[in-house]
């Protein structure tokens, strides 16, 4: 009688999410854990990373006040060190006056901001997927990208006064430039693959603009947003040394007539400060809108 070979070639079966291996006959058995897959390197990596990250930024933090005050006591005479701008500080917190100050440019930085921005996107937007409308907007853009927001500033407190609309104005304008820019580039930098297979599959414009094009261009609207902020924040300064009687700017301004150096540190530590925290806000939006995104 002749006797049937069985396979040697062991059969697959599927699991949850992978295929393992079992030959006929044999019985599953649980494999032992390895003495690093209950530690899961892997998985602690990033945690890892972000905390060296903080301790660099520490680190950074450090060195710069110890340079700061090896300046102060070595360099030109009344160069204000870390304690005494802390001091000066202090004392504008508990009269109020920083915060007062610190108000009136927040507030002129993020109306000209908003608008500025609210506009940009949609321009950008039709710049980007529409031909015609790049031709007839993009020769007015480039011109007035060359013309700096502050140069600007004489021309608008002449035509619309010394109140908060040429303040607001040119901050519009500066954040404007920089987040219409990102935006039509973003549109045209989409790959044309993924375009052609969406319309491959049937989508429509419209089905195409906002599942294809949208999601591919939301990390260059978002850097051009963080840049136009930058813009915002550098222009605002500079329009409240010119015409203001509140603001950051308008406080360095006074401090420079008496040379109070100290208010004038503490001024530029409280833009600093807070320009980085609302770019830290953005950086957040960014990463969390852009997961699918491969990062370093």
């Amino acid at each position: 009688m002749k006797q049937h070979a069985t396979s040697a070639a062991p059969t697959r079966w599927s699991g949850h999410s992978e295929d393992v291996p079992m030959a006929t006959g044999e019985t599953l058995a649980p494999a032992p854990p390895t003495p690093g897959s209950a530690r899961n390197p892997a998985g602690r990596l990033p945690q890892i990373l972000s905390l060296r990250g903080s301790l660099l930024s520490l680190c950074s933090a450090a060195l710069g006040l110890l340079v700061w005050t090896v300046l102060a006591h070595s360099s030109v005479q009344g160069f204000p060190g870390p304690l005494s701008v802390l001091s000066r500080g202090w004392e504008l917190i508990r009269g109020g006056i920083l915060l007062d100050d610190l108000g009136a440019s927040l507030r002129r930085v993020l109306t000209g901001y908003v608008i500025g921005v609210a506009l940009a996107v949609p321009v950008g937007f039709a710049m980007g997927w529409y031909p015609i409308v790049r031709r007839l907007i993009e020769p007015w853009l480039q011109f007035f990208r060359m013309v700096p927001p502050l140069a600007v500033i004489p021309l608008a407190i002449v035509l619309m006064g010394i109140g908060e609309t040429p303040k607001i104005f040119v901050i519009f304008l500066a954040a404007f430039l920089s987040s219409v820019v990102s935006t039509f580039q973003g549109v045209v930098s989409v790959d044309p693959t993924l375009v052609n297979a969406a319309r491959v599959l049937g989508a429509k414009d419209s089905r195409v603009f906002l599942g294809v094009v949208v999601p591919a261009s939301t990390p260059f609207i978002l850097v051009g947003m963080r840049i136009g902020l930058g813009a915002a924040w550098a222009t605002v300064v500079a329009a409240e040394l010119i015409a203001a009687q509140s603001g950051l700017g308008f406080r360095m301004q006074q401090a420079q007539l008496y040379y109070d150096l100290p208010t004038m540190f503490v001024q530029l530590i409280a833009i600093g400060a807070v320009g980085l925290a609302m770019d830290r806000l953005l950086l957040l939006a960014e990463r969390r809108l852009t997961v699918w995104q491969e990062r370093r």
